[in-house]
C-alpha cells in the first residue's frame, strides 16, 4: 500500500494502557507492515495492533483515543500535538475501510445476478425445457383432439369439410396407399394443404377437382408429411400459443377455445414452412410416386419448382396408378361436384 510506503517512518509518543485497570505509560507509536505498533521507551513492542483493526474511541476529539476492534480497554492516546500521527492513522482507517467488501452491495449484485440468471432460464430454458416434456407425455388420442378442434376453427372460413360417402371412401384408399395418416378434403381453404397435430392432413377441393391425375394431390400430401417429418405440429402449436398454454396442456390437458382460435387464424393467413428437397424426394421415392406433377401444379411454367422435376425419382420408371380411374372419379366428385 503507497500510504504505509509514506508513513513508514514515522513516530509519535502516546499513553497506552494495557487494561482498564492497568496504569497508563508513555509509549512510542509507530507504524509497521500493516500494523500500529506500540513500543516502551526502550523500543521494545509491546503489542501490534492490525491497521485494519484499529477502531477511534472519540472521532473529531483530541486526545484522539484509539483501540483494537472488540476489545475497548486496550486503548492508545495520542496527544493533540502529534496531528502528523492522527492524520496518518485516519488517512489508513479511510483507505481500508474503502478496500473492504460491502455486504449490501455485494448482496445486491448477488441478488441482481441471480435475477438475471432465474430471468434467463425462464426466457431461454424453460420454454424448450417445457416443450420437450410436453411432447413427450402427451398421448395420441390428445394430439388428435386437438387437431380435430384445430380442424373445426378452420372449417368455419373453408366451409365444412366434404363428406360424400363415395369421395370419402376413395379418400381412405388414397391416404392408405400414401401411409399419410387421415386427410381430410375442405371445399374453400386459403391454401392448397395443410397438417395439424394428430396426423391430420387437409386438402383444399382444388388440388383433386383442377388436375387429371391424383399424383397432384398425393404430392401436396407427400410435402405435408415431409413438413410434419421436420418439425411435429404439436410444438409448432406450442410455440405459437406461449408457456401459459403449453403448462395448460401440460397440466390439465386442454388448450385454451382462444389460443387454437388464434392459432387457426395463424395457420391460414402465414405462409407454409419450406421443405427439404432432400426430404421431399424421398418421400416420393418410398412412395412410387411421381414429383413432376406436383411440380408442374405448383408452378405450369416448372421454372420455380425446377428440382422436383430434374430429381424425379420416378422419371422414366413405370409406375402403378395411385388408384383406379372409377375411384379418381369418386375422389373428385367428394364435395358434391
Amino acid at each position: 500500500m503507497t500510504a504505509l510506503t509514506k508513513y513508514a517512518r514515522l513516530e509519535a509518543t502516546a499513553l497506552w494502557r494495557a487494561t482498564p485497570e492497568a496504569q497508563r505509560q508513555e509509549v512510542i507509536v509507530s507504524i509497521g507492515d500493516a500494523t500500529l505498533v506500540i513500543s516502551n521507551l526502550n523500543d521494545r513492542p509491546l503489542t501490534h495492533w492490525s491497521l485494519a483493526a484499529v477502531e477511534r474511541a472519540n472521532p473529531n476529539e483530541t486526545p484522539a483515543i484509539y483501540h483494537p476492534d472488540g476489545d475497548p480497554g486496550e486503548t492508545v492516546e495520542i496527544p493533540d500535538n502529534e496531528t502528523e500521527m492522527i492524520e496518518a492513522i485516519e488517512t489508513l482507517r479511510r483507505a481500508i475501510s474503502r478496500a473492504r467488501p460491502r455486504p449490501g452491495r455485494l448482496r445486491l449484485v448477488g441478488m441482481v445476478a441471480s435475477f438475471v440468471v432465474v430471468a434467463a432460464l425462464v426466457l431461454f430454458w424453460l420454454p424448450g425445457a417445457m416443450q420437450d416434456h410436453t411432447l413427450r407425455v402427451v398421448p395420441g388420442v390428445k394430439r388428435t383432439q386437438i387437431g380435430l378442434a384445430l380442424l373445426s376453427r378452420i372449417e368455419r372460413v373453408s366451409g365444412p369439410a366434404c363428406t360424400e360417402t363415395a369421395g370419402r371412401a376413395a379418400l381412405s384408399l388414397l391416404a392408405n396407399r400414401l401411409s399419410a395418416g387421415k386427410l381430410a378434403v375442405l371445399p374453400d381453404m386459403t391454401r392448397a394443404s395443410l397438417h395439424l397435430p394428430g396426423g391430420l392432413i387437409l386438402l383444399d377441393r382444388s388440388v383433386i377437382e383442377d388436375f387429371e391425375e391424383p399424383d397432384v394431390a398425393a404430392g401436396f400430401v407427400l410435402t405435408e408429411m415431409a413438413r410434419r417429418t421436420d418439425s411435429d405440429p404439436l410444438r409448432d402449436l406450442l410455440r405459437d400459443v406461449g408457456l401459459r398454454e403449453n403448462f395448460r396442456l401440460l397440466t390439465t390437458g386442454d388448450v385454451a377455445p382462444e389460443a387454437l382460435d388464434r392459432y387457426a387464424e395463424h395457420l391460414l393467413a402465414n405462409p407454409t414452412a419450406p421443405v427439404a428437397l432432400t426430404a421431399q424426394l424421398k418421400l416420393f421415392a418410398d412412395a412410387k410416386v411421381r414429383s413432376t406433377p406436383y411440380a408442374y401444379a405448383r408452378d405450369i411454367s416448372g421454372e420455380t419448382t425446377l428440382p422436383l422435376i430434374e430429381g424425379d425419382p420416378m422419371a422414366g420408371k413405370l409406375t402403378a396408378p395411385l388408384m383406379s380411374d372409377a375411384n379418381w372419379l369418386r375422389l373428385q366428385s367428394i364435395c358434391g361436384g
